[in-house]
């Protein structure tokens, strides 16, 4: 499985807001059980969509002004992000097709409803 990349608080708006591909975040960190679970699902996600979707990860507690900033209160929490909005968010560890239903939509080049707040 290959590694995703690594954004931090520094470079999340190059990497997250500006990209033109849709980006799934996965706000993770190194205490979190549930979040390695999930990691072999999201690294999938991934490695079968490249040309759809780039998927980053985020160690919270390395880069709480991200975090605070998107209100991630529980861990693992995917989110992605389309044209530098959030779309949706995906919380807890969930298999992959779970994760893929909440933003499957996203990556086909739909656009649903905006999530706010």
């Amino acid at each position: 499985m290959a590694d995703l990349t690594t954004v931090t608080d520094q470079n999340f708006n190059a990497e997250v807001i500006d990209s033109d591909l849709p980006v799934l975040v996965d706000f993770w960190a190194e205490w979190c059980h549930p979040c390695r679970l999930v990691e072999p699902a999201v690294k999938q996600i991934a490695e079968e969509n490249p040309q759809a979707i780039k998927v980053v990860k985020l160690n919270i507690d390395e880069n709480p002004d991200i975090a605070s900033r998107y209100g991630v209160m529980s861990i693992p929490t995917l989110m992605l992000f389309k044209e530098g909005v959030e779309k949706a968010r995906v919380i807890g560890a969930r298999p992959k097709e779970a994760i893929l239903s909440e933003i499957g939509s996203f990556m086909n080049g739909g656009n649903s409803q905006e999530r706010t707040g």
